[in-house]
């Protein structure tokens, strides 16, 4: 499984610019607070599918869509202080992030499948 071919990585990758972009309109004072944390995780997210796609082990594999679920659930949680100290509405990012949930958790059943 090649990580470029994944819906999770295209759709997480789309999310990082999104976020990116977001982010841009995020006080400068949060320029080293919130606005790299949230970045960083969003980062987070693709970089451990392609990482996980690129071993050679399906238990591997597997780890790092554990990461990347984890990092899912650091940006849902910036997301929600974002938008609890006004600077963002964060609803259509979550649904956006909930898709690319879904996409990752697929991955990790199809691995739960094949390594029986």
């Amino acid at each position: 499984m090649h990580h470029r071919d994944l819906e999770a990585w295209k759709e997480s990758m789309d999310f990082v610019t999104e976020i990116y972009n977001l982010t841009r309109q995020f006080p400068k004072e949060e320029l080293w607070g919130l606005t790299s944390q949230i970045r960083r995780a969003a980062v987070s997210i693709p970089s451990n599918i392609a990482e996980g796609c690129g071993r050679t082990s399906v238990k591997e594999t597997s780890r790092f869509m554990d990461i990347a679920l984890g990092s899912i659930a650091e940006v849902e949680t910036q997301l929600l202080i974002a938008q609890n100290l006004n600077y963002i509405n964060s609803d259509e990012f979550i649904k956006k992030l909930g898709k690319v949930n879904a996409l990752v958790q697929g991955i990790k059943n199809y691995l739960s499948k094949v390594d029986k």
